[in-house]
């Protein structure tokens, strides 16, 4: 893919498990990268990482760094505090900003976007110069309703993620690793606790984030606002999240609902067709997808495709994918080389 321009591009959040996703993907791909500037906190500046065969410095976040490293694109991953203040500072600077976080997420004038979804929202980023990456459960499954929704009238969605420590950061990941080391050692009944609220070493535990008032987490009622955002629609949306002892790869299974019939055979079809979902759904040969399968892949994948026993408007599938690169990481470079693309048309 020919560039005309290139882009000087600030990773806010380097250190961390989504912003070293980050520098993954535009090292894999052909982004047109003028410069990179990995940014961080206060305790993160200093340290180096490597990029391209360069070894880079992290800086120090600060209202005024995005003027003075003449910042295009900011990637914000470092949590929603974070984007809460500087976000502003970035677009101020003249950056398109693209946050990770959940912060700006439902507000009217940001545009929430997944680019193989709805990537006509882009263009309404000049509003507040920040364009929001929807939840990693919310992702990969809009993903699959989209061909879904624009054949047969999606009216309802019932959906059970299973979904790895990662989502909830290293130290997570650490706690899950912890906790087995503990176990083999026949000592996981001393081994604490902090990222989850019970242990998550062979357990799964059907809580991520708060409860609300309605009995919901906040991380489901998060898919079903996301959702009708993202698809323009009002869908009914249950969701039961739960988390599992897994290092990376969401899955969700998935209960679709829809105004006219369908048949497993058409919606497999229609999927094979659709960007960045792979059909893994060969039962004979046991075949499906799999969190294991899916680890730093940039694709969604789709299996277990089958219509409903007693009604001919009900579709079940199972939907998996890595939380780091599809959910977060993969979903905002896309964004940036959609958003790219569009400035360079216009």
């Amino acid at each position: 893919m020919a560039h005309t321009k290139t882009y000087n591009v600030a990773v806010v959040g380097a250190s961390g498990a989504v912003g070293e996703e980050i520098l993954r993907i535009l090292e894999e791909i052909d982004f047109p990268l003028k410069r990179l500037i990995p940014l961080a906190s206060s305790r993160s500046a200093g340290n180096t990482i490597e990029f391209q065969g360069n070894t880079i410095t992290i800086k120090e976040l600060t209202e005024t760094v995005f003027t003075d490293e003449s910042i295009d694109i900011a990637l914000f991953s470092a949590g929603g505090s974070v984007s809460a203040k500087f976000a502003p500072c970035a677009a101020s600077a003249g950056a398109v900003v693209i946050d990770n976080t959940s912060h700006f997420r439902m507000e009217d004038d940001i545009p929430l976007v997944v680019p193989e979804v709805n990537p006509e929202d882009i263009a309404r980023w000049q509003q507040r110069g920040i364009i929001a990456n929807p939840n990693c459960s919310t992702i990969q499954m809009v993903q699959a309703l989209k061909p879904l929704d624009n054949a047969y009238d999606l009216i309802r969605v019932d959906v059970s993620t299973y979904q790895a420590t990662s989502g909830a950061g290293k130290s997570a990941m650490e706690e899950l690793v912890t906790q087995m080391q503990a176990f083999f050692a026949f000592k996981l009944d001393e081994s604490e606790h902090q990222s989850f609220p019970h242990q998550i070493a062979l357990n799964v535990i059907p809580q991520i984030d708060r409860f609300t008032e309605n009995g919901y987490t906040k991380e489901e009622m998060k898919m079903v606002n996301e959702t009708c955002k993202i698809l323009h629609k009002e869908v009914e949306l249950s969701a039961t999240c739960v988390r599992v002892p897994t290092l990376r790869g969401h899955a969700e299974s998935l209960t679709l609902t829809f105004d006219s019939q369908v048949t497993a055979h058409e919606a497999r079809e229609l999927l094979q067709k659709a960007p960045n979902i792979i059909i893994v759904d060969e039962i004979t040969d046991n075949a499906y997808p799999m969190p294991a399968t899916c680890v730093e892949r940039n694709e969604t994948f789709v299996g277990r495709i089958r219509n409903d026993i007693y009604r001919d408007n009900v579709l079940h599938l199972w939907v998996v994918a890595d939380n780091l690169r599809v959910g977060a990481a993969t979903n905002a470079v896309r964004i940036a080389q959609k958003w790219i693309e569009m400035e360079q048309e216009n």
